[in-house]
């Protein structure tokens, strides 16, 4: 309700931007085989299922946004989530680049798209036609402040803001249960809840706890244990989103971040090289990741490194060498800077 929506320019500014982040990193299709949903499936087109699998199994961002939501968005025009996948894509690449302003037109165009064709499924599935309006609303609250600045554009993107709870309580009136809901609704309260200080994730880790498919969900969750510090619980969580996506540099990189926490509390070196063993994983193929991911996984790597050997490393320089390369991908791993 639109009373939950404090007046602050720094909550707007987190609200937006965690909206944004959260349907680029974890939105849900329905599957013809819903995996999420035991009970009234709801059908999704083949090639919107390829790109999400590509993405959110593989770690595989290229082959999603170089073909397979181009190939979904002229096969199933009227799937959402397409459009917002795409928005949320554009926006991480226009996140790396932000003086070519023609990728946040893009993100604009998504966010209309996704609106339009939310518009159309609510008379046939009012809980995911909410859903999408409501994320329609929040990646154009992101862009007005990112055109307009914090100051300037809060009052236009509290309005936004206010329409997104709007939307998200008519679909949580049709099925609070839902796990579609639940999942992105979740890893937004949790992403405002890291992002703002004194904030609690413990309300969102309640809500992802009744989300699936069970990987994103428990991704979510170890992101929240570990902000909580309870490294322990966190790790747990994140070994069992491994168990169903292995091959997924994220949860790798997330695995290895809350390695390098608990080694910062317990001051125990087995923990680091565990951490290291998860940052390499994760940088198996980093030429299918969008390089700013890539560089802030091997900052943090070599970081990590650094404390290991306490060998001296220009880390700052190499994340830069990746980050500034004329590529929108991450390069070969036998392309990236050397640690040892």
């Amino acid at each position: 309700m639109i009373s939950r929506v404090p007046r602050s320019k720094r909550l707007v500014s987190a609200l937006a931007g965690a909206f944004a982040i959260a349907l680029g990193a974890f939105s849900l299709p329905t599957l013809a085989g819903d995996p999420f949903r035991a009970n009234s499936p709801r059908p999704i087109g083949e090639k919107t299922q390829q790109a999400f699998n590509a993405i959110f199994l593989e770690g595989n961002y290229r082959d999603a946004a170089e073909g397979l939501l181009q190939q979904a968005e002229v096969m199933e025009p009227n799937e959402p989530l397409v459009h917002a996948m795409q928005a949320s894509i554009a926006y991480t690449d226009w996140q790396a680049n932000k003086k070519n302003t023609a990728l946040l037109e893009t993100v604009k165009s998504y966010a209309a798209k996704t609106g339009e064709t939310a518009a159309r499924l609510k008379a046939t599935d009012a809980v995911r036609g909410n859903l999408y309006t409501a994320v329609s609303h929040g990646l154009e609250a992101a862009t007005i402040l990112e055109e307009e600045g914090s100051i300037r554009g809060a009052a236009k993107a509290l309005g936004k803001l206010q329409q997104v709870y709007g939307f998200l309580d008519a679909a949580e009136k049709e099925a609070p249960q839902d796990p579609e809901l639940n999942l992105i609704k979740g890893w937004m309260d949790l992403l405002i809840a890291v992002n703002l200080p004194f904030s609690d994730p413990t309300g969102a880790i309640a809500r992802l706890e009744k989300a699936s498919p069970s990987y994103l969900a428990d991704r979510g969750i170890a992101v929240g244990y570990r902000d909580l510090k309870n490294y322990d619980e966190a790790l747990k969580h994140v070994e069992r989103a491994l168990q169903a996506a292995p091959n997924n540099p994220e949860l790798h990189y997330l695995k290895a971040q809350i390695l390098v926490r608990q080694a910062e509390k317990n001051q125990q070196i087995d923990q680091r090289h565990a951490a290291k063993a998860a940052f390499q994983t994760a940088l198996t193929k980093p030429e299918r990741l969008p390089k700013s991911l890539v560089a802030q996984i091997f900052f943090e790597h070599c970081r990590n490194q650094r404390r290991i050997d306490n060998k001296e490393r220009n880390c700052d320089g190499m994340r830069d060498q990746i980050r500034d390369a004329n590529s929108r991908w991450g390069p070969t791993a036998s392309l990236l800077p050397g640690l040892d």
